[in-house]
C-alpha cells in the first residue's frame, strides 16, 4: 500500500467513526508490526471497537530510530524557512480539520467539546509559536583570556529524541512531545498510549505527512495494552537515542529515570500531580465556586493540572461547601459528543474500578460524601469528599478522575502547610480577595506553576510548563525547547599561530 492511500484510508475511517486501521508509521510509510500482531482500540462511551491498531514491540522501535536517525543529517541541516513551512502547514492541516478531530477525540478518548476546543486551539497555537524556532539564535560570542582566539558556544540539536505521550490530552500532550523537538532540527519517534493511537500518534503522522515533513523525521510505533515497556526500553537503551520526553504517571516516570541513569541518557519529565486549589475569606463566593468546579472537572478530572484537593479556610467553609456541592451535584454526565456533557466517561473500566475502590476506601474510614459517589458506568459522577483521612489513597496519591477532597483549614498558613505536605508539586491555584494577598501565598507553595485567582488548569505553548518534587523535572514550552532538546557546544578559532613550550 503506498503512503498516500494509507493516510486517505485512515482518514476515512476516523471522519466516519468505523473500524479502521492504524499502522505504524516509520520512514514515511504506514506498515503493519513486524510480528503481525494488532489490537483493538474502543470508545470508552460506547464500548465499540472503532480501529485496529498495530502491536508493535522492540524490532518495530528498532526500525523506526534507525529511520530517524538517518534522516537527522539532512533535516537538522535543513534551511530554517523550510522548517518553518512545515510547522505552519501542519498548524493549518489541523486547523482545516479541526471537526473531525472533534469527533476522534470524544470516540477514543471520552473527551467533551469543550476540551476538544481547547486542545485544537493549543495544539494550532503550538505549531505557529514553535515556528519561530528555526530562526532562533543558536549561539554567542565569549570573551576569551587568549589573544587572538574568538571562543563561541553553539546550540546542536541532539539527534534522535524519543517521545512518550499519555492518552488523557492526546492532541495537546503528543504535539508538545514532538513539536519542539522537530522544530530545532531533531528528528522523533512518537510512542502514544494505547488509549490514544489515533489523536495521540496516527494524526500527528498524518498532518504531518501533509505539511511536507521528510520521511523518517516523525516515526510513530503503536502497541498493545500492558506492552509499552518494550518500547520504552528500546529508547532507553539505544545509544542512538539521545534525549526522551516522557508525561504520564510518577510511578513509570521513576522507572525510566532509574533506568536513563544507567545509560547517562537525558529526560524530560511530566509527571502526577495532588494539585491543591486554596480558597480564602474574602474571596468572591460565585466566582471560586466556578472556578473550583471548572478546576477539579474538566475533562472528568483527567488533566493533570486538575485540583485534587480544595483548601478552604473555616471562615466561609459552610457556605462555599454547600454552594460548590450543589454546583458539582448538577454538573451534565453522558455521551461526550452532547455538547451539552460536562462529565463524559472515563477512560476504561480499570479507571472505573480505581475510582470506585478509592471513594469506598475513604467512605469507609469516616469520609462524607457532598456530591456524587455512586459510579454510573462507563461514567463516575463528579464527586467531592470531605473528611478525608490523611492516610488514604484518595488524599495522597494522585486520583486520575472527577473525585476532589474539600478541606477545612483554619487559616491561609494552614492551606499552605498542608497544600506543601504532599510529595507532588505540579500546579496550584490561590483564590484570595486580592492579587497582593494572593501572590504573597504562592510564593510560599511548593509547585512548578501557580495561578493567582484562578484555579490549576491553564496552559500555554510558550511557557515553562513542569513541576518539583515528584511531579518531574525539566520543562516543557516553546521557550524551553532549546534548552532541553539540544547540547551547548563550546568552539575556538585560533587566528594566530599559538607558540608551544615543547
Amino acid at each position: 500500500m503506498t503512503r498516500s492511500a494509507a493516510r486517505d484510508d485512515t482518514q476515512h475511517d476516523s471522519a466516519s467513526g468505523g473500524p479502521g486501521a492504524i499502522r505504524h508509521y516509520i520512514d514515511g510509510q504506514w506498515i503493519d508490526a513486524a510480528n503481525g500482531r494488532t489490537y483493538d482500540s474502543h470508545n470508552p462511551w460506547t464500548a465499540a471497537a472503532i480501529a485496529t491498531v498495530a502491536a508493535g514491540d522492540a524490532d518495530d522501535t528498532h526500525a523506526a530510530i534507525d529511520a530517524a536517525h538517518r534522516a537527522f543529517a539532512h533535516w537538522s541541516d535543513t534551511p530554517p524557512h523550510e522548517r518553518q513551512g512545515i510547522l505552519l502547514r501542519a498548524a493549518d492541516t489541523v486547523e482545516r480539520r479541526r471537526d473531525e478531530v472533534m469527533v476522534l477525540l470524544a470516540r477514543e478518548t471520552g473527551c467533551g467539546r469543550h476540551f476538544a476546543e481547547v486542545q485544537i486551539r493549543f495544539a494550532v497555537s503550538l505549531l505557529r509559536q514553535s515556528a519561530a524556532l528555526p530562526y532562533a539564535a543558536t549561539g554567542q560570542m565569549l570573551p576569551s583570556d587568549q589573544p587572538g582566539v574568538s571562543s563561541v558556544a553553539v546550540r546542536r540539536p541532539v539527534g534522535v529524541v524519543g517521545a512518550i505521550a499519555p492518552w488523557n490530552a492526546s492532541l495537546i500532550l503528543s504535539a508538545r512531545a514532538i513539536v519542539g523537538p522537530l522544530a530545532v532540527g531533531n528528528t522523533v519517534v512518537l510512542k502514544p498510549s494505547e488509549e490514544a493511537p489515533h489523536t495521540g500518534g496516527a494524526l500527528w503522522a498524518e498532518v504531518f505527512e501533509q505539511a511536507g515533513l521528510p520521511p523518517g523525521v516523525l516515526n510513530v510505533i503503536t502497541h498493545a495494552p500492558g506492552e509499552a515497556s518494550f518500547i520504552g526500553d528500546e529508547l532507553l537503551a539505544n545509544p542512538l537515542v539521545r534525549r526522551i520526553n516522557f508525561t504520564g504517571s510518577t510511578a513509570t516516570g521513576r522507572r525510566l529515570a532509574e533506568a536513563a541513569g544507567r545509560h547517562l541518557k537525558r529526560l524530560v519529565l511530566q509527571l502526577g500531580g495532588q494539585n491543591p486549589l486554596l480558597v480564602l475569606a474574602g474571596v468572591d463566593l460565585d466566582y471560586a465556586v466556578n472556578a473550583a468546579a471548572y478546576g477539579a472537572f474538566v475533562h472528568q478530572g483527567q488533566v493533570c493540572m486538575c485540583a485534587r484537593r480544595i483548601f478552604v479556610e473555616e471562615a466561609i467553609a459552610a457556605e462555599f461547601s454547600e454552594r460548590f456541592a450543589a454546583k458539582v451535584a448538577g454538573l451534565p454526565m453522558g455521551d461526550p459528543e452532547d455538547p451539552h456533557t460536562v462529565i463524559g466517561p472515563v477512560i476504561n473500566h480499570w479507571a472505573l474500578s480505581l475510582l470506585t475502590r478509592r471513594v469506598e476506601e475513604a467512605v469507609e474510614r469516616g469520609a462524607r460524601v457532598l456530591a456524587g459517589g455512586v459510579p454510573a458506568p462507563p461514567c463516575y459522577p463528579a464527586t467531592v469528599l470531605t473528611g478525608v483521612p490523611d492516610d488514604v489513597e484518595l488524599a495522597f496519591d494522585e486520583t486520575f478522575g472527577p473525585v476532589v477532597v474539600l478541606d477545612v483549614v483554619g487559616d491561609r498558613d494552614e492551606a499552605v502547610a498542608r497544600a506543601n505536605s504532599s510529595a507532588f508539586g505540579l500546579a496550584a491555584g490561590v483564590l484570595a480577595a486580592g492579587p497582593q494577598e494572593g501572590l504573597e501565598v504562592a510564593r510560599q507553595l511548593q509547585a512548578g506553576i501557580i495561578h493567582v485567582n484562578d484555579q490549576p488548569v491553564n496552559d500555554e505553548p510558550r511557557m515553562p510548563f513542569g513541576g518539583v518534587k515528584d511531579s518531574g523535572w525539566g520543562r516543557f514550552g516553546v521557550g524551553f525547547a532549546i534548552e532541553e532538546f539540544t547540547e551547548p557546544q563550546w568552539i575556538t578559532v585560533r587566528h594566530k599561530a599559538r607558540q608551544f613550550p615543547f
